[in-house]
């Protein structure tokens, strides 16, 4: 059976921690840590004040400390919030000590369809958690339905629910985990069993949930004497969040470069998974930087541009719009002869729809997502298509959904976006003109190479460009052009042409005559 290799990647800079998340060396997703850590990260938890409920939009703007105020729907105060108001009074005043909710009464819940002002006054302080971080010119979405994450459950308070995740499909172990959760729940609290809890122990869950009711205790012992708006939880540091989030037992490696962090991953893995500890290691090497050693600072530079390569010389193009985000899939003049159009349709957009599947995690892309794939007049390969897209987003924990391929052959996508986009610059300073900026270099390169792979049906190839490019192509053993050799069976002749401008490049054949890229 075929395995998938997943690593981590962990850098560590001066002012910031980068997580490169690969599959079977490909990047997949990029997360970024910044020391002046950010504010407002989902999962904080702050005591904040009512600004004012505004009726027309059944929510309430929210003082939680931000530039902006927060927003506050009817249907995220959760049901139990005259409860949980009652008891933030109480412990703000230091009449309540006991913070465990097993002998706390509970107040009637409020109405389903109810209306903002009869559950909300202004200046009235609440606990709120961030599920949206302040995006563009937006404060933070928020909601008072708190849950506090752990490796395998999270805990609700003020709820009496127990629910298991949808992804575990067997009835059995979904009873299982219900009626060992049953068990071990603690008056006062829901629970939520996360997917990775399946086939554990009650000893695992009963721990975890320990370790999260230490950490409601904790936050509570805080709250009489927080300056109110304040953050009185912070979600743990972004290595443990990003290992509770995102590590399964199908990780192969996780490598970091700091001594510090080594230590804290390889810790919080023992503490998470003892058996898969020994996976974290701790790189070295002073020649070779960790993120050059796995070939993700050129992934980065040529994955974030307007213009993405694919294989078989196919690419994307990406454009963000104030309303929405547009693909449009281009196969690049490809020929195949072997295959009708149809066929090279549904093989480009097949590549396609896998690297779209990427980017999307890649750059954290929300909101609406139209996709122009190459039109295909067979409705089983529009199905085709679909299916395989589905596939392909599946392992995606942001929340999308795909409409069906039109007769046009446009995809609508709607997916969930709780963190500002990750937006990384790919050009640079242009050496024929100082006020322009190009793309970087890295990327004509793969330009050349994909452009190749449709020029096998040519036995001689001449290729011109700029001198830079063609020094960069033709210097060092291997050189790139050597590659090329190996891979294609066929000498490439490079002749630097200075009238060119840096990304202008011509291919030509033994008698002089231009071939079409």
């Amino acid at each position: 059976m075929y395995s998938v290799n997943k690593e981590l990647i962990i850098r560590s800079g001066s002012e910031a921690v980068d997580f490169a998340l690969l599959k079977d060396g490909k990047l997949i997703e990029l997360h970024k840590e910044k020391e002046d850590k950010n504010q407002f990260a989902v999962g904080d938890i702050f005591i904040a004040k009512i600004r004012k409920p505004v009726a027309g939009l059944n929510a309430a703007f929210v003082n939680v400390g931000f530039e902006k105020d927060a927003f506050l729907h009817y249907h995220d105060l959760g049901p139990n919030l005259p409860s949980m108001m009652k008891f933030i009074k109480l412990v703000s005043a230091g009449k309540l000590k006991d913070y465990t909710l097993k002998n706390f009464p509970f107040d009637k819940e409020i109405d389903k369809d109810g209306a903002i002002a009869d559950a909300l006054s202004s200046n009235q302080s609440i606990l709120v958690q961030v599920v949206k971080e302040p995006i563009s010119t937006k404060g933070p979405r928020i909601s008072s339905e708190l849950s506090l994450a752990g490796r395998y459950v999270v805990l609700v308070p003020f709820s009496d629910r127990i629910s298991i995740s949808q992804k575990i499909e067997s009835k059995e172990e979904k009873d299982r985990l219900k009626r060992l959760v049953q068990s071990i729940r603690p008056k006062g609290f829901g629970v939520i069993v996360r997917t990775v809890a399946e086939g554990k122990k009650v000893a695992e869950l009963d721990k975890d949930l320990q370790n999260l009711l230490d950490k409601w205790t904790a936050m509570c012992k805080r709250i009489p004497s927080a300056h109110h708006p304040s953050k009185v939880l912070g979600e743990v540091n972004k290595v443990s969040s990003i290992l509770r989030d995102v590590f399964n037992d199908t990780f192969t490696g996780i490598y970091v470069d700091d001594e510090d962090l080594f230590y804290a991953t390889k810790d919080y893995l023992q503490e998470i998974a003892p058996q898969k500890a020994n996976i974290v290691k701790h790189y070295q090497s002073k020649e070779l930087p960790l993120f050059e050693k796995y070939n993700i600072e050129r992934q980065i530079k040529t994955s974030f541009g307007k213009t993405v390569s694919m294989s078989k010389g196919a690419y994307l193009i990406i454009e963000h719009t104030e309303a929405l985000h547009v693909i449009d899939v281009n196969s690049g003049n490809r020929s195949n002869k072997a295959l009708s159009q149809e066929d090279t349709a549904l093989e480009v957009n097949l590549i396609a729809a896998a690297e779209i599947a990427r980017q999307l995690r890649l750059r954290d892309m929300g909101g609406i997502i139209v996709v122009d794939f190459i039109d295909m007049s067979n409705p089983d390969n529009r199905k085709k298509l679909f299916d395989f897209l589905r596939e392909e987003m599946s392992d995606d924990k942001a929340k999308h959904k795909i409409l069906p391929p039109s007769k046009f052959g446009l995809v609508q996508i709607t997916r969930q976006r709780v963190r500002p986009e990750v937006n990384i610059k790919t050009r640079e300073e242009d050496p024929n003109n100082e006020n322009a900026e190009i793309e970087a270099p890295i990327l004509v390169i793969d330009r050349i190479t994909a452009d190749l792979e449709r020029l096998k049906g040519h036995k001689k190839v001449v290729l011109n460009a700029h001198p830079f490019v063609a020094a960069y192509l033709t210097k060092g053993f291997p050189s790139i052009r050597t590659k090329w050799y190996l891979e294609h069976k066929k000498w490439i002749k490079v002749i630097p042409r200075d009238a060119y401008t840096y990304l202008e490049y011509h291919f030509f054949d033994s008698k002089g005559n231009a071939i079409a890229e």
